[in-house]
């Protein structure tokens, strides 16, 4: 098993719908023996269910994981690249005749695009094979990059499959000490947007 496949079952397990779900199926085998404790859990994993299902709680919760600020121009003094993470890409899309990036992926080239337009900054895409397919995200995001905004990729990582591997891969590329990560607010959460490689990564 790799570890794409398992750090997503394990997420599944441990986070909403699929752990709400649980709790739901736990409500409804014990509701003979503990009926009161199945009424609760019931009710608890109904009304989270159907609030998490509701665009002002869910987009109130993705907020809160938004911590970073959009950069201003003194960052661009301290920095020596944007690497751009892989979010993502649809396998086997028909009107594409093939595998293309999904819109989080999109969105964070857009941004990346203007960031490079505003600072001169290299850009670095990196993202493997996810769940298969036949492109890995990094090359795709080359393609688009030049096809779609006539811009040049100076370093391509095509192996990695989770964001530590991102890193961890992309330090190889010997081309940054102080790159900006360019990805989605909510993945910022706990990461510090300029100091994406890790010191002394292999």
């Amino acid at each position: 098993m790799s570890a794409w496949l398992a750090t997503n079952l394990i997420a599944a397990a441990l986070l909403p719908p699929l752990l709400l779900v649980l709790l739901l199926t736990a409500g409804l085998v014990f509701h003979r023996r503990h009926r009161r404790l199945s009424m609760s859990l019931i009710l608890l994993s109904t009304v989270a269910l159907y609030s998490l299902s509701t665009p002002w709680v869910s987009g109130l919760l993705l907020k809160s994981l938004e911590i970073s600020t959009p950069i201003n121009a003194d960052v661009f003094k301290e920095a020596d690249a944007i690497v751009i993470l892989g979010g993502g890409r649809r396998i086997d899309a028909g009107e594409y005749g093939g595998d293309t990036l999904n819109g989080i992926s999109l969105e964070r080239l857009r941004y990346a695009a203007h960031l490079h337009r505003s600072s001169g900054l290299p850009l670095l895409v990196t993202g493997g094979k996810p769940g298969g397919g036949t492109l890995a995200e990094g090359r795709i995001m080359q393609h688009v990059l030049r096809s779609e905004y006539g811009l040049p990729t100076r370093w391509v990582e095509d192996a990695a499959l989770t964001t530590w591997d991102n890193a961890r891969l992309s330090a190889r590329q010997d081309c940054a000490t102080a790159p900006l990560r360019c990805t989605n607010g909510w993945e910022l959460c706990g990461t510090n947007c300029v100091q994406f490689l890790p010191e002394g990564s292999p």
